[in-house]
């Protein structure tokens, strides 16, 4: 059984199906899946989720994109959320440097100060980071003092900064794009990253896996992740799925 470690499954693509969807995911190998906060109103229907289906965990936490909304009564808003029994983690949470839709500094503010909320609650971290490779390790690696563990959601960049994530205590998590035929630096990180440090994720709505590439994603696609993997480092998917949802369940603290 696999275990989706990042999901979306409140976005309004799924309207329409979503109770079937999440109705079926066992017997389609998908154990449990963990649905992703990105701002305060995705967080409320995180949770919601997470408390309607016993499949559901959730992650609350606002998004680089959307740091520019926070206000200073947003991280008491987010602690009382992360009391909720099924909350498991804050995020996803972190830096985009790539679309800029939240101003630098605000997004450097609000990153930390959701790092030291994760921290005073004692929950891991789900972080974002796209094209803000060395800012994102700067601020991770200023607020470890030991009480600080995570994952690097959708993790796209080098095997060197993979590995020093690791060493700074914190897992990787490859999704869709790993099973993309050009896909070179994912498929290294993929044969190089510990399994003892990996996760698997789909991301769903987006980045769905081949062979579904361009149709919206779902998390019963995280097996093309994990058989990806499994063929790159020529293990069985058995193995990789095992050891990933023993990793995503040890990270969560998932029952």
């Amino acid at each position: 059984m696999l275990i989706d470690s990042h999901v979306h499954l409140d976005d309004g693509r799924y309207d329409r199906d979503r109770d079937h969807l999440i109705s079926s995911l066992k017997e389609n190998g998908v154990d449990l899946v963990i649905n992703i906060g990105a701002d305060l109103q995705s967080s409320i229907r995180s949770v919601s989720l997470s408390e309607d289906y016993d499949n559901i965990y959730a992650a609350v936490g606002v998004h680089p994109h959307s740091t520019k909304e926070m206000s200073d009564s947003t991280i008491d808003t987010l602690k009382s959320l992360a009391s909720r029994d099924k909350v498991v983690a804050i995020g996803e949470i972190g830096l985009d440097f790539y679309r800029d839709l939240s101003p630098r500094d605000i997004q450097r503010q609000r990153f930390i100060e959701q790092l030291e909320l994760a921290k005073e609650i004692d929950l891991p971290v789900v972080i974002h980071s796209r094209d803000a490779a060395g800012a994102t390790f700067d601020i991770l690696k200023e607020a470890q003092d030991g009480n600080l563990e995570g994952v690097l959601h959708c993790y796209s960049g080098s095997m060197e900064m993979a590995m020093e994530y690791i060493e700074l205590g914190f897992y990787i998590s490859l999704a869709g794009p790993v099973t993309f035929k050009n896909a070179r630096v994912p498929k290294e990180v993929a044969k190089a990253v510990p399994l003892d440090r990996l996760l698997i994720e789909t991301d769903s709505p987006y980045l769905t896996p081949e062979p579904y590439r361009g149709k919206r994603n779902e998390p019963i696609y995280v097996r093309y992740v994990a058989g990806t993997i499994a063929e790159l480092r020529g293990i069985s998917f058995e193995e990789v799925a095992n050891r990933t949802s023993e990793n995503a369940r040890r990270l969560f603290g998932l029952e």
